[in-house]
């Protein structure tokens, strides 16, 4: 690998010599047709080039000048104009810009690399900005109802004249409340990171259907409380993509079908391949959606039900879709109310 680098190296190399040759030597061409141009002339008025050796002597220093400022105007054009500008934007970038971005239109593939590295350094350093930001604002308006509700319970705990059993159940739910706010952290996070993030892990090739039923035994806790079913239609395939990613879209949209079906209900999931795609189908026999609600499921913080608000924070769906859309996949629903929900989940092949 490294030898075939250092071959690609000494072609950029000789190239870039080859152009400077090429400049050097069409230059030469150049002042001495304007040397030959010179003395035809001093010769045409009777003069002679032997005998006027000053002239000769003002056109070697002249050549020479215009030569050497040529040279000097390509090392600065080409060399010290561009690092120039990658100090200009690099103090910007301190100062706290991190819009600074540079562009390059010239041959030098070592600039051009510099420049590029600098341009993905700075968006990178941004994305960073906008999640902490972004971290801290959502943070101060979603995280008060679950801190009031601790707040509360630890409040209710200090109360000596209460039973066991009531000083058990304030404990769980307080435990419920601090669980809360653990899934809203990494929630906002998963998703300011993948909204202002352009780079993602090393694409890697597994079983997509192994995959969901990972998933399926991994919530068995819910849907055995339940006493939910499972119709599985997962034929072998084989993906490659972003697994830990995709880990959590399916995490989420089979814990919402879970969720909001009733007691001895079906969940049904149907994997298919087509010519271009895989597609996912996940289906639930639960209380389903309005059109209006329909419009909002892929907003952050929307929770259709407002019944079961404690029981999630609104991410997910956002989450799910945001993950799909870097990932070059599509998310489709469709859904009646009191007739369950049908999800769709597109990936490229």
């Amino acid at each position: 690998m490294s030898r075939k680098i250092d071959k690609t190296k000494m072609r950029r190399y000789s190239k870039m010599v080859r152009k400077l040759m090429f400049s050097f030597l069409i230059t030469l061409i150049v002042f001495s047709l304007i040397l030959a141009l010179v003395g035809y002339i001093v010769v045409k008025l009777g003069g002679s080039v032997t005998r006027l050796p000053g002239m000769g002597i003002f056109i070697l220093f002249g050549l020479c000048f215009l030569m050497a400022s040529a040279a000097a105007y390509f090392i600065i054009w080409n060399f010290f104009k561009p690092l120039g500008d990658i100090s200009k934007a690099s103090k910007r970038i301190a100062e706290g810009d991190y819009s600074a971005r540079l562009e390059y239109g010239g041959d030098i593939a070592e600039l051009a690399d510099a420049i590029e590295n600098f341009n993905y350094m700075a968006q990178e350093l941004g994305s960073v900005e906008m999640i902490r930001n972004d971290f801290i604002a959502n943070v101060s308006h979603e995280f008060r109802t679950p801190l009031s509700t601790l707040s509360g319970y630890l409040t209710l705990l200090q109360d000596s004249s209460l039973s066991d059993e009531e000083r058990d159940e304030y404990i769980r739910k307080a435990f419920f409340s601090i669980e809360k706010l653990n899934d809203l952290t990494d929630n906002i996070l998963r998703l300011s990171k993948l909204e202002n993030q352009a780079s993602l892990d090393e694409p890697v090739t597994y079983r997509l259907d192994e995959q969901l039923r990972e998933c399926i035994v991994m919530l068995e806790p819910k849907w055995s409380a339940k006493n939910i079913e499972f119709e599985l239609d997962l034929p072998e395939q084989t993906y490659t993509g972003q697994r830990s990613l995709l880990f959590q879209v399916w995490t989420n949209i089979i814990s919402n079908a879970i969720k909001f079906s009733e007691n001895g209900s079906t969940v049904t999931i149907k994997l298919e391949s087509t010519e271009q795609h895989y597609k996912v189908y996940i289906s639930d026999e639960g209380i389903g959606m309005t059109e209006e609600q329909l419009r909002h499921i892929f907003d952050k913080f929307y929770q259709a039900d407002s019944s079961r608000q404690s029981q999630g924070n609104g991410l997910g769906l956002a989450l799910c879709k945001e993950i799909l859309d870097k990932c070059g996949g599509k998310i489709f629903v469709t859904s009646r109310q009191n007739a369950g929900s049908i999800f769709l989940i597109q990936l490229k092949k």
